[in-house]
């Protein structure tokens, strides 16, 4: 069975980069902030491999070693 694509919400991406939920609407509003891939009734989500990609271009500070490459 292939592997699903791990996803994040605002909410994940808000603990990941640990700024409040004001400050992640702003940064997913920018034309350089990854397009959502689907809306729940939730909200956004984003996979997660190009939410971490962004980190390491926008924000390298708060990179890590973790997911890189979309699959």
């Amino acid at each position: 069975m292939p592997e699903r694509p791990k996803l994040m919400g605002t909410r994940e991406v808000q603990q990941r980069l640990r700024l409040s939920r004001q400050r992640i609407q702003q940064l997913t509003e920018r034309a350089d902030f990854p397009r959502p891939c689907g809306e729940l009734a939730m909200g956004r989500v984003w996979l997660a491999c190009e939410v971490e990609a962004w980190i390491h271009t926008y924000r390298p500070r708060q990179a890590n070693t973790g997911e890189e490459g979309c699959s």
